[in-house]
């Protein structure tokens, strides 16, 4: 009797400090099982094929433990490729993970899917796991079989509004695998500078690359250069560095995309080779956002030269990139100076061209034989719809995602990244507790979203992707803070079955990833924490009524300038007036009796003027 308590004893006490699994993206199928295995000294890794080589080193510099590779050891890591009974299902990058006490066993088709299974395996470590960790390291036992949704899983970094190192780029791809992307977009072009080595083309990166430094500016706040002030803010990648890039990216199953935008966001081009705009005038590189209407930033379509340097560009392009893509941009093209140059004109006329809208298809159509020349597929923005879409054109769909239904209704393939779901640029909270931006993309927002409208079919969605455009951030520390978790949710998105998600499975499994992020140092955003408000009109005033996106949260109160806590007001869901005389509210969100989000502090006259507004202005 006493052995049989003291038993039960052992196995409630076990159950009692057991924690759910917790993984994002969340896993076709996941099966929990009783006991863990255990990573130590012991612990052998082995493969069955050397295109499994690098994944295994990798797995084992990710862990703080050597790991002997080859058969033996009291517990192993098997590592596996081959035809699976389910082959057709689990794809090219799906794999099963089976943990036992003894053995670890990943199986896939191919290598790729015994790393994302890998990452899975990861994150089903300690949080506080490292490649500085110490001693032996639990996984809890299971069965998972997964794979992903859709093959494009990407995020974009613009790298031509502010430069970012190689060591930087390869940081924020270690990062963007453990949540099983696989695309990395880099913008390499634009009005603000020019960032790859074209070797028949030196004065992109002598003059393109650099402008003159600024702090803080963003959009069109930059004050412009000073006479006889030097630029030096900027840089480029060279080819070298660049093949470092995606080599770095190959071995963690990434594919580099690089973007060159053209015809307009050209004016690093046009600052370093002055006559390949309509005005030919010359124009500096600058911190900040030209006015198209007033800055010459596109490039001169009648102009032959313009094509004759564009195949320089994409002919150095092509033999770099391994990507079956080029992105050629396509978008925001101000038209005004192609309507009145004579030189576009006259293409028109030769062309048979009936507007500047077809103007600019001409362009696009005729790019799209350049890169198919080399080899290449042409990807660009919604834009490239305009006038006509190139027969073989992919189109990346941001304008919202009417663009993307109108391309695949055309029988085109669509990366779908509308903006108000997956621009990792705008505000992801209130903007009175955020760095200065604009719009407005919670993480709510990018987690709710299908890339699949109901009107098309799914054989034409290739997938989606993230965009931070760098306007308004400088660092790669704000870079990671406008990243994550917004890319949690999006990678939960692109990989996981629609049918497996949930916004308050998805925030508790977050949270628990917070934690592995902190011990990583990746800097990530709380702003799902924060106070949203919502001012209503109520008679010859307004109301405003207060909610947060995560689930459970108490929010604290006050309108007399100090600052709240528990002991304050709690907003009970009933719309508040502003008591006569007050000015503005301060708000703070509690859970279980600690603080969690940021106190926000808002300006009665902020809260009328949004009023009329929509939800993209904040």
């Amino acid at each position: 009797m006493k052995v049989v308590s003291l038993l039960t004893l052992f196995f409630v006490s076990i159950c009692a400090v057991a924690e759910p699994i917790h993984l994002i993206p969340q896993p076709v199928a996941l099966t929990e099982k009783p006991g863990k295995f255990t990573i130590d000294a012991g612990t052998h890794l082995q493969t069955n094929d050397p295109s499994l080589q690098p994944a295994a080193a990798w797995f084992s510099t990710q862990v703080g433990t050597p790991l002997p590779q080859g058969k033996g050891g009291k517990t192993q890591i098997i590592l596996e490729v081959g035809t699976m009974k389910d082959r057709n299902l689990l794809g090219k990058e799906g794999y099963v993970l089976t943990i036992t006490p003894s053995t670890v066993r990943i199986k896939a088709n191919e290598a790729a899917g015994v790393f994302y299974g890998l990452q899975t395996l990861l994150q089903l470590t300690p949080p506080e796991t490292t490649a500085a960790s110490k001693g032996p390291i639990p996984i809890p036992c299971a069965e998972i079989t997964d794979y992903p949704r859709f093959g494009w899983r990407g995020l974009m970094l613009d790298v031509s509004r502010h430069f970012f190192t190689k060591q930087e780029v390869e940081r924020y791809i270690d990062e963007m695998v453990r949540y099983k992307y696989n695309t990395l977009h880099l913008h390499l072009s634009d009005d603000q500078g020019w960032r790859l080595e074209i070797k028949s083309l030196p004065m992109l990166t002598q003059k393109g690359a650099w402008r003159v430094a600024r702090t803080g500016a963003r959009w069109g706040e930059a004050l412009p250069a000073l006479a006889g002030e030097p630029a030096t803010e900027g840089g480029f990648y060279t080819q070298d560095d660049m093949r470092e890039i995606i080599q770095y990216a190959k071995q963690r199953f990434v594919t580099i995309l690089p973007e060159i935008d053209i015809p307009a966001h050209s004016l690093a081009m046009i600052a370093s080779y002055p006559n390949l705009s309509c005005t030919q005038l010359p124009y500096p590189v600058n911190a900040g956002f030209r006015n198209p209407t007033r800055d010459d930033n596109a490039l001169c379509i009648g102009n032959d030269t313009v094509f004759e340097v564009l195949d320089k560009v994409f002919t150095e392009l092509a033999a770099l990139f391994p990507s079956e893509y080029i992105h050629i941009g396509g978008d925001e093209a101000y038209k005004g100076f192609w309507a009145s140059c004579p030189k576009c004109k006259r293409r028109m006329t030769e062309e048979h061209l009936n507007n500047v809208d077809e103007l600019q298809s001409y362009f696009v159509k005729r790019m799209e034989k350049m890169l198919k020349s080399k080899g290449k597929k042409l990807i660009g923005w919604d834009e490239i719809l305009e006038g006509g879409l190139a027969p073989e054109a992919t189109v990346m769909s941001w304008r919202g995602m009417k663009g993307g239904i109108t391309a695949a209704r055309m029988n085109h393939q669509v990366v779908m990244t509308p903006w108000d779901f997956c621009y990792l640029d705008l505000y992801q909270g209130e903007s009175a507790a955020e760095p200065p931006t604009y719009g407005i993309c919670r993480l709510k927002d990018c987690y709710t979203y299908d890339p699949v409208p109901d009107s098309v079919e799914e054989k034409y969605i290739l997938g989606g992707q993230g965009n931070l455009w760098t306007e308004s951030v400088p660092t790669f520390r704000q870079v990671e803070y406008m990243t994550w978790p917004r890319a949690l949710a999006l990678a939960e998105v692109y990989w996981s079955p629609r049918s497996a998600r949930s916004w308050d499975g998805f925030t508790s499994r977050m949270e628990h990833e917070f934690q592995r992020l902190d011990a990583s140092n990746i800097k990530y955003a709380r702003s799902a924490y924060n106070v949203i408000f919502t001012p209503k009109k109520a008679d010859r005033d307004f109301t405003v009524s207060m909610s947060t996106e995560v689930s459970g949260l108490d929010i604290y109160y006050t309108f007399d300038n100090t600052n709240p806590d528990p002991y304050y007001p709690k907003y009970d869901g009933t719309p508040l007036k502003f008591p006569l005389g007050a000015t503005q509210l301060n708000v703070i969100t509690y859970r279980n009796g600690h603080p969690i989000g940021a106190q926000v502090n808002i300006k009665k006259d902020e809260l009328a003027k949004r009023l009329d507004q929509g939800r993209h202005v904040y």
